[in-house]
């Protein structure tokens, strides 16, 4: 940023930045009021003055009648100090404009949705209101520039990731495999499964609390990134993962189950038990690739909102857990037209 340099003359204090910077060429320079004193002193006429510089008349007078404040006459300097004056006059940020619109956006980032979502969900929301839209960037900058102190921590709180630098990826390498001979390869898996455009491909994995002790089985629906969560407390054994994930399924029509991509994780070894109990396919990813499971990690990037790392995972109820489940499948998704995940999974139960 470059800092202030600040000047007092006629017209006012005012930033020397602000004063030297062209704006646009439809703004007259500091040159050109140069200019203009020049042949007003030699005695031409405005038409004759606007002739010479390229201007319209109109602008001229104008600018002769606003500009000039000193007995001497028009002075070039003092009068782009007054324009560039009269350019920074304070606009009421739009948000705080429109309480109506305030309170959206205030009570959706209150249950952690994204200013994106916000912004394009209220397009949905209110087709025929022009009045009731705001861009993402709006959004940032009511949290960022225009709320002050409790609310600035209050807003910001409700954001995403929570952190103030992105996190750098892990290299591939540098992850050793946590389950050995897999039976099924994700490259054996169903090239349908790829488009997203039938429904009952599923991606899961877990999140591990504090010292390991603890953790949540994740499942999202590829299709719909429709989400389940199973509880585990801190149980984390293959028999244990396995009734959890049987149990997190089981109220799911046959069209929705058809295959299961998960992570290389040992807690995975009773997949063959599990595919018996529920007619899922299981697939295991490739070591270190966790694009091939993206849903599922995206997911679990946003669960983290619910569930910091480092906390005590075993603490959550299964209401809890559905309580989360129902916020998440509650919201507007980009990747789905802003519909929400809730939305998209109810057409395809009514139409099964």
């Amino acid at each position: 940023m470059v800092p202030e340099r600040r000047s007092r003359a006629i017209g006012g204090s005012v930033d020397l930045n602000l004063v030297e910077r062209i704006i646009d060429p439809r703004y007259l320079s500091v040159l050109e009021r140069e200019r203009l004193q020049d042949l007003r002193r030699a005695g031409l006429s405005m038409r004759q003055i606007a002739s010479e510089m390229g201007r319209s008349p109109s602008t001229i007078s104008r600018e002769l009648k606003r500009n000039t404040v000193s007995t001497r006459g028009y002075l070039p300097h003092t009068a782009h100090r007054l324009s560039v004056r009269r350019r920074t006059r304070q606009r009421q940020p739009k948000l705080l404009a429109n309480n109506a619109l305030f309170s959206y956006v205030q009570s959706n980032l209150t249950k952690k949705w994204s200013p994106q979502q916000i912004s394009q969900r209220l397009v949905k929301d209110f087709p025929n209101k022009t009045e009731m839209r705001v861009s993402t960037e709006t959004i940032y900058q009511a949290i960022y520039v225009h709320a002050r102190g409790e609310l600035t921590r209050e807003l910001s709180r409700q954001l995403r990731r929570g952190r103030a630098a992105r996190k750098a990826h892990r290299q591939p390498d540098a992850r050793r495999p946590r389950f050995v001979d897999p039976t099924n390869a994700i490259t054996k898996r169903p090239t349908e499964v790829e488009s997203r455009e039938i429904p009952g491909h599923w991606e899961g994995d877990l999140i591990i609390g504090t010292l390991n002790g603890s953790a949540i089985a994740t499942l999202v629906e590829r299709s719909t990134r429709f989400v389940l969560l199973g509880h585990l407390g801190r149980e984390r054994s293959a028999e244990a993962v396995r009734d959890s994930l049987i149990a997190t399924v089981k109220h799911l029509p046959s069209s929705l189950r058809r295959t299961l991509t998960w992570d290389q994780g040992a807690e995975m070894s009773e997949h063959r038990s599990f595919s018996t109990a529920t007619n899922f396919d299981v697939y295991f990813a490739d070591p270190g690739s966790p694009w091939q499971r993206g849903s599922n990690e995206n997911t679990n990037g946003l669960l983290r909102q619910y569930f910091p790392k480092g906390t005590d995972l075993s603490g959550h109820t299964p209401e809890e857990l559905g309580m989360v489940a129902h916020e998440l499948n509650d919201r507007p998704r980009k990747a789905l037209g802003w519909d929400t995940p809730a939305e998209r999974m109810a057409a395809l139960l009514e139409a099964s």
